[in-house]
């Protein structure tokens, strides 16, 4: 394998790492030798994909129902998707942001059209979700006004995921993630999930900016109910405060529709994007509406040094493209809804959520984790955010076929879950 013709019939990649011929177990123990145990120990070593297919190091076949959680929209190794990025790599990878490219320009003006952004918004580009919000979150803290009113306070929703650096995990509800890390940024008030009553009791003139999620992802797929963003909107445009969406994980095509909240019929002061803005490259975005919202951050005030450089920005180009020529969120739509339908239809689901390929499904029993392990044996990937419930967020490409293969096979999934219980 050491010889020049050996090595030219072998990937790049696979002259740095041989990824054949070790046990996913070998590759398992070397993980706990190497790395930091912050995700517990690793379901599965993926060795490779394709579509909405993934094989291991043991060379199994799954399904992949969760695409990197919302991230692979194109699903694995989109052809168009990596040939944008090795061009770009190959042209231009980095310059900091002391300089600009053409894709980063092309990227934000791309973005404030699809997001119908008004006269004035502007983007400024990320590395990943909790970085949009957490400039969300320093957007917020420049919006406080000034005398006697001069607005401190955050409000997000009971139930909320933001991410889990210190600003997005003040937004962050759960308290297994925050108590470690306390005291976390302050100012941030909680109020009961979808309760208008609640919302309109906490919105006054000392509130800064209200964060929200159309749907929540991390909490089981739970959308807001209708009417309250609308309501949301109408309160803190009374009260001076911004009113921020959280579309991390629900926009760039995931419920059909670039955003979540479009039917709503309301326009932001800003929309937090990432998972899959870049089709599996990292890249998140914070898009804000209008010039006065826009003018809360000012030169030194924020900044990231891999933030919106050539080859990110240029495969968050290739995703849009793709999505839009391909008619994919015609295909989230459909897809989507059969899935839904079918789920609703099975023995041992007692309740769906969700929207396009956003899905959450609850189970008549405790055993979401076991169905988890139960769907990888059966060649299945799928998620387990609480202990009944799983939620499904595949590749945008996902065909009724496939979804029906798992739809076929749930039954015995959730039998064999129930039976190791």
């Amino acid at each position: 394998m050491n010889t020049t013709e050996n090595l030219a019939h072998r990937t790049p990649v696979a002259e740095l790492v041989e990824t054949t011929g070790h046990a996913g177990s070998e590759w398992l123990s070397r993980y706990s030798a190497s790395l930091m145990g912050v995700f517990g120990t690793p379901q599965r070593v993926l060795v490779r994909g394709a579509g909405c297919l993934v094989w291991d190091a043991d060379g199994k076949e799954y399904l992949d129902l969760l695409g990197g959680i919302a991230v692979n929209a194109l699903g694995h190794a989109n052809p168009f998707v990596t040939s944008v990025i090795a061009s770009q790599l190959a042209t231009l990878g980095h310059v900091s942001n002391f300089f600009t490219s053409p894709t980063q320009i092309a990227l934000a003006e791309r973005l404030l059209a699809l997001t119908n952004a008004p006269t004035g918004s502007k983007a400024f580009f990320t590395n990943s979700g909790t970085e949009a919000n957490e400039a969300a979150f320093k957007l917020a803290r420049r919006n406080s006004g000034g005398g006697a009113a001069k607005r401190t306070k955050i409000i997000a929703l009971e139930g909320a995921f933001h991410g889990r650096t210190m600003g997005a995990l003040a937004l962050t509800a759960k308290e297994a993630y925050r108590a470690p890390f306390e005291p976390l940024p302050g100012g941030v008030v909680h109020i009961p999930f979808g309760d208008v009553e609640a919302l309109n009791a906490a919105v006054d003139d000392t509130v800064a900016a209200v964060f929200l999620e159309p749907i929540q992802g991390e909490a089981g797929v739970r959308p807001l109910p209708p009417g309250y963003l609308r309501a949301a909107r109408e309160l803190t445009s009374k009260a001076g405060a911004l009113l921020i969406l959280d579309e991390v994980q629900t926009g760039i095509g995931r419920t059909g529709k670039w955003l979540a909240s479009e039917d709503a019929g309301i326009t932001p002061d800003a929309v937090t994007l990432a998972k899959g803005l870049g089709g599996g490259f990292p890249i998140g975005a914070l898009i804000t509406f209008g010039a006065g919202t826009s003018s809360l951050l000012t030169a030194g005030q924020h900044g990231t040094t891999f933030g919106g450089n050539p080859v990110a920005t240029a495969a968050a180009l290739a995703t849009l493209h793709a999505i839009e020529n391909q008619h994919i969120l015609q295909n989230v739509a459909e897809v989507g809804e059969h899935l839904r339908s079918a789920l609703a239809a099975l023995t041992g689901v007692t309740e769906v959520r969700g929207e396009g390929l956003l899905v959450g499904f609850d189970l008549d029993a405790d055993v979401a984790p076991a169905v988890v392990q139960a769907g990888l044996d059966a060649g299945f990937i799928v998620n387990s955010p609480g202990p009944r419930t799983i939620r499904l967020a595949p590749p945008l490409v996902l065909t009724v076929a496939q979804a029906n293969s798992f739809l076929d096979a749930f039954p015995a999934i959730l039998q064999a879950a129930k039976d190791a219980q």
